[in-house]
């Protein structure tokens, strides 16, 4: 039977399953753009802004035949010269190619641009998402995002060098779709009680991951498989994700804590969400309105402007803003970057690129270790008078002041201009990535109420974009200073110092609600 226990454990690994390879597959590839800039590059979108054109195989057209006419006539004249003004020859080559290699920073800001928008669109529309998953289910939810996602993946499909403006939507489109992938897989969490946080941050950390989904796509386009066919199949796979929606992800949400003989889905032409799932939510409505204590009943209590004044939500939101304007900026200006600290040389630039990509995929692997951080007190005795919550909140401080660490250190090597370091800045970027998208949302499910997850998730991810569009600045900044992001790098290195706040207020909010407690213990004990 459907309901019976065996069937539902199963179905619920299936969802569990599903949900992590969907977004480690799919969800987040947006944030690969890096490799996929080397591809359209290669197929010459936006070549007309460079001074000299580029060519299909991104070097200079007119810069090609200068060139080629050059080494020609150097051949010829090097035949009657000594071997010394050959040295002079080589020299005055070599300066000619760097000079037609650096002239294409338009080009560069165009990329910038696109992932700019892309990104402050996968944040500053997850607010009205979020409203829109808290009122119309999973199901509705779904369906947009699918419909966003499948439309990307085809804009970038039948796009071409002359039709370059089409990647401004289609990649707005894959950002959005993709988030929306994630907020309505985040909640299967719920259906494994002691391992929601693991779980919480292990589908943020297939979310990082899925941004190497790009490189795949450039190995692809290396072997000769064309950009369109990529994405054209992309486009296909939203049948899946159909498929999916329908039979293992219920209408409406999954509550939290999850009712007795909680069902869900579709099975054999039936819908279990009429009965099982309707029962599972007044059950959980049940819960609601009788709490087991008087903790749970404030947390209930709260309302969602009270959660939005309070000084958690706002040290919270400084605390992603400033860490995520970082990430925004180095993904953004990586292949200039590397285009800078490799001379411009296509080979080295590549194998950095790939080097980063491949280095995503470990973020599914990072992102449980933050979940397990906050999760190892489960199942532990609590101290008399201790709440869930206040338990819950004391072992968010060491994930929070473990993220902030990280990125200091992230920001420290980017910041620093030697090209062999760059591989640890990769490994601290996604351990660190890994652990602020994961900590935010396990952050937002511990400190307010399940009710007002979805508006709190996607009202912070809304203001840290518009905090994220500092990013376009920095990017002028750093044109001013003649490419060099030096400073800049060492002002948003002093800027992440900030997010050391909200760990610090954590703890101290924890500390002080434990004081508390033992002076009321005492006062009871001595009356």
């Amino acid at each position: 039977m459907p309901g019976s226990g065996s069937g539902l454990s199963v179905r619920r690994c299936l969802t569990f399953t599903t949900g992590l390879v969907e977004c480690l597959c799919f969800a987040g590839a947006v944030f690969g753009w890096a490799s996929l800039v080397f591809v359209l590059k290669e197929e010459g979108y936006f070549s007309s802004l460079c001074v000299n054109g580029t060519a299909v195989n991104g070097t200079h057209v007119l810069g090609q035949f200068d060139v080629l006419t050059f080494t020609t006539l150097s051949n010829k004249i090097n035949l009657k010269m000594a071997e010394e003004w050959k040295l002079i020859d080589h020299l005055l080559l070599l300066s000619f190619l760097t000079f037609v290699s650096a002239d294409c920073t338009e080009q560069d800001e165009q990329f910038s641009l696109i992932f700019t928008i892309a990104s402050f669109m996968n944040n500053f529309l997850t607010l009205p998402n979020g409203f829109l998953f808290d009122r119309f289910g999973t199901t509705v939810t779904r369906l947009y995002g699918i419909f966003l996602y499948t439309i990307g993946t085809v804009m970038v499909a039948f796009s071409t060098s002359v039709l370059a403006i089409l990647l401004f939507p289609a990649l707005s489109l894959l950002a959005v779709g993709g988030i929306l992938f994630l907020m309505t897989n985040m909640q299967v969490g719920n259906l494994f009680g002691s391992h929601r946080s693991t779980i919480i941050t292990l589908y943020n950390g297939a979310f990082d991951s899925s941004s190497a989904l790009f490189l795949v796509i450039k190995l692809l386009h290396e072997r000769g498989i064309a950009l369109r066919s990529s994405f054209l199949f992309l486009s296909a796979c939203s049948v899946i994700h159909l498929l999916r929606t329908f039979f293992l992800l219920p209408r409406k949400l999954i509550p939290y804590p999850l009712p007795d003989n909680y069902t869900y889905g579709i099975t054999c032409g039936k819908s279990d969400n009429r009965i099982g799932e309707v029962a599972g939510n007044r059950d959980a409505q049940k819960v609601e309105e009788v709490p087991l204590n008087k903790d749970a009943s404030a947390k209930q209590e709260k309302s969602f402007r009270d959660c939005l004044l309070s000084r958690f939500f706002m040290w919270h939101l400084l605390w992603l803003s400033v860490m995520q304007l970082r990430h925004y900026l180095f993904i953004g200006t990586l292949n200039p970057m590397l285009q800078r600290l490799t001379a411009g040389e296509s080979s080295l630039v590549s194998q950095y690129t790939n080097a980063f990509a491949i280095t995503q995929l470990c973020g599914v692997l990072c992102a449980p270790w933050n979940g397990l951080i906050m999760d190892r007190h489960k199942g532990k005795p609590r101290a008399e008078g201790e709440s869930e919550q206040e338990v819950d909140l004391r072992a968010t401080v060491l994930s929070l002041f473990l993220t902030a660490l990280q990125c200091l250190l992230f920001s420290i090597c980017a910041s620093t201009p030697y090209l062999p370091l760059q591989y640890l800045t990769f490994v601290l970027q996604v351990l660190n990535r890994s652990f602020l998208y994961g900590g935010n949302a396990a952050f937002i499910s511990v400190a307010f109420p399940s009710c007002h997850f979805g508006k709190l998730y996607g009202l912070v991810m809304a203001l840290s974009a518009v905090f994220s569009l500092l990013q376009y600045p920095c990017f002028a900044l750093v044109k001013v200073l003649d490419g060099d992001p030096l400073y800049v790098n060492i002002g948003l290195t002093l800027l992440s110092l900030l997010a050391f706040i909200h760990p610090l207020s954590v703890y101290l909010h924890c500390r002080s609600v434990s004081s508390q407690r033992v002076k009321n213990k005492a006062m009871t004990q001595s009356s």
